[in-house]
């Protein structure tokens, strides 16, 4: 799609999302980065560190793709991918230990994780098959 034509709505909805996506993952791992797990053993807070370090990046990566949303593709469905995996980690420890208090807060983090992946996918794939059929009738 051409620069100069607007951007589809489905499109701007997997943009926002993913703009979304990159402000919590940048933020969250450098918050992450900084403090670390210090309340445990020198090994998990050497893990929490480089997961923290995972988890900043894939926000770089999630705003270069928003930032360049009208060339992108398969990666769109690999970042989704990534942040519903993400919540289903987070659902997993839950049944394993339990919900960290206060609940609420981590409730806050695992609904969205699971359900903006949800929203990503269609919107992509609604971007995808609009440009297809536009490209078939052109």
């Amino acid at each position: 799609m051409n620069a100069n034509h607007p951007m589809r709505a489905s499109q701007r909805v997997v943009q926002i999302c993913l703009f979304l996506v990159a402000a919590i993952a940048m933020l969250g791992g450098a918050l992450q980065m900084y403090l670390g797990q210090p309340d445990t053993t020198p090994r998990l807070d050497n893990v929490h560190r480089f997961m923290a370090g995972v988890y900043f990046s894939t926000g770089v990566i999630a705003l270069w793709a928003a930032m360049t949303i009208r060339r992108q593709g398969t990666l769109v469905f690999l970042l989704a991918l990534g942040v519903f995996l993400a919540g289903i980690g987070r659902l997993v420890s839950i049944s394993q230990v339990g919900l960290p208090e206060p609940a609420a807060v981590w409730l806050g983090y695992l609904i969205p994780e699971l359900l903006l992946p949800v929203v990503i996918i269609v919107a992509h794939l609604a971007t995808q098959r609009n440009a297809s059929r536009a490209a078939t009738a052109a």
